[in-house]
Order: structure tokens, then sequence, then C-alpha cells
């Protein structure tokens, strides 16, 4: 008898984050990203390291003393709900999430969010 594989794509997909956004995924046992406020109605996951990088650095930095660059991996299938949005230059492209769907967005996390990058 046969068995079926099945192979799930992922995407890798980064998160720039201030301290207390990383204190809060961190107490999560880094598996998922913290409720919106609620002046917050989108959640930005970005779609490339770089552009993570530049918000980390150059807005995290700067307006909570320390910036964090995260990487996690989300099944492709779901995230492919939520179309790149193109917000400035080509590498600038992020997915907006509601806000009243993060929950289900981290159900679909794979594996840990991993902190890539630090910037103080």
């Amino acid at each position: 008898m046969l068995s079926e594989t099945t192979t799930m794509e992922l995407l890798t997909l980064y998160r720039p984050v201030g301290p207390k956004e990383l204190a809060l995924i961190e107490a999560s046992g880094w598996r998922e990203f913290p409720p919106r406020l609620p002046d917050q109605p989108i959640f930005y996951p970005v779609t490339n390291e770089e552009y993570a990088t530049q918000i980390a650095r150059d807005w995290n930095l700067r307006h909570n003393g320390a910036g964090f660059v995260t990487r996690f991996q989300i099944r492709a299938e779901f995230a492919a709900r939520y179309p790149a949005q193109a917000v400035g230059a080509a590498i600038h492209t992020e997915l907006w999430v509601p806000a009243e769907e993060l929950t289900q967005f981290n159900e679909n996390i794979i594996g840990l969010i991993e902190v890539i990058a630090e910037f103080r």
C-alpha cells in the first residue's frame, strides 16, 4: 500500500519590531505575534529581510531605543489571501493582515519566530 506524502509550501516573512513587541513574542514562546493595539487596524509583515532591516534600524531604533528583525515561516496557501502590497521602492513590500485576522494568521505560522538582527 502506498502512502501519500503531502508537502506543505512555506513562505518566509519578516517583521521588524521594537523591544515591547519582542518581549510579547518571547512571552508566547516565540510562536505568535501579539494582538494589535486599538489604533493599529493592520498587521504588516514584510516580504524581505532588506526592508525589515531598514525599518528596524531606521524607525524602531530611533523611536523605541532598539530594533529587531524577526523571521518566520507561514503556510503559503494561507498567506496567499494577503497579496503583497508595494508601499515604496521595489523592496518595500508587505502583507496587510486585518487585526481581527491575526489569531488565524498566528495559527498558520510553522515553527518558531526567530530574531535574525538587532539594532541598539
